[in-house]
């Protein structure tokens, strides 16, 4: 297991490189201009090539990603060209809201995920047909539609739960649940269905084994067999999905977070795209792979810890 950690750690270090570069190019492409966006439109050209110069904008695309590996390799992001506030402190106030909205799903995936499958798993034909068409839909629908069709239903028609802002638990933990309510529903459909499917196939291989059939020659009850045997077996996989679901989620959530009006690191990357802010662009790139870096070490931990022969 110390191992895998080593590796994941190692890989990580490259991995953090590539991405900073590949987004550093990337921006060059957005349409845009810094030193127009904090000038205004109405700023004369000279004002603005002067806001230019002192940003460094007009310096080489090397030398402009050599100061910010510089800085970042010292644990310092920069600051925000349009603002000047500290990228880093805006970063860590914003992703609470992010990790909030993802793990939630996450966490409700996969426990509704779960119950589904083992259920069809357990039940008639037409549930698993229910399962494989609630899993095509998921697919289907996008996560923006259904969070308009939300907000259209128990916002607009029922006045349940807000459908815009964002609650901190510290200030009230009951309306911090309700503002991520509507936004973690919509975000979580698609985990739900997938979760659900994967679940009821691996199941239902397990149940066929030769060691479950030699556990009810046994007189092994069934809810022992599913609940103490077979649900061991499944876990690895559906664990496996549920990574890969938050790591699709992070993408997902930036759309999720400009529809509910959260104030997480993907609305902050659509404004920093919008405005070419390099920092910000840089800081949440690099946030986002500490994330996918740190979602895939703690996989790897947990599936070792249920399985050690998996990690050796």
């Amino acid at each position: 297991m110390w191992r895998v950690t080593g590796t994941r750690l190692l890989q990580a270090i490259p991995l953090l490189f590539i991405v900073t570069v590949v987004t550093f190019v990337l921006q060059l492409f957005i349409p845009g201009d810094a030193a127009r966006s904090i000038g205004g439109i109405s700023a004369p050209p000279d004002q603005v090539e002067a806001l230019r110069l002192r940003l460094h904008l007009d310096d080489p695309v090397w030398v402009q990603y050599w100061h910010w590996l510089t800085d970042a390799v010292h644990g310092n992001l920069g600051s925000a060209i349009t603002n000047g506030e500290s990228v880093t402190a805006s970063l860590n106030t914003r992703i609470a809201v992010t990790l909030s909205v993802v793990v939630s799903a996450t966490l409700l995936s996969l426990v509704i995920g779960l119950v589904l499958g083992v259920t069809s798993a357990r039940g008639r034909r037409t549930l698993a047909g229910a399962a494989d068409l609630a899993a095509l839909a998921g697919m289907a629908i996008p996560a923006f539609w259904l969070g308009l069709i939300g907000i259209w239903v128990f916002n607009t028609r029922l006045g349940w739960f807000p459908a815009n802002g964002y609650t901190f638990f510290r200030d009230s933990p009951s309306r911090w649940a309700l503002s991520l309510v509507l936004p973690v529903s919509a975000l979580a459909f698609n985990g739900i269905t997938v979760v659900a499917k994967v679940s009821r196939e691996q199941l239902v291989d397990v149940l066929n084994r030769e060691f479950v059939r030699n556990l009810r020659a046994n007189g092994v009850s069934e809810r022992r067999i599913l609940f103490r045997h077979a649900l061991r077996h499944v876990l690895i996989p559906v664990l496996t999905v549920c990574g890969n679901n938050l790591i699709g989620m992070l993408g997902a959530a930036v759309v999720i977070e400009e529809l509910f009006g959260l104030p997480g690191l993907g609305s902050l990357a659509v404004t920093a795209t919008a405005s070419s802010d390099i920092p910000v662009i840089q800081g949440v790139a690099v946030y986002f792979t500490l994330i996918v870096i740190s979602i895939n070490l703690l996989l790897d931990l947990i599936v070792g810890w249920i399985n050690p022969q998996v990690s050796t």
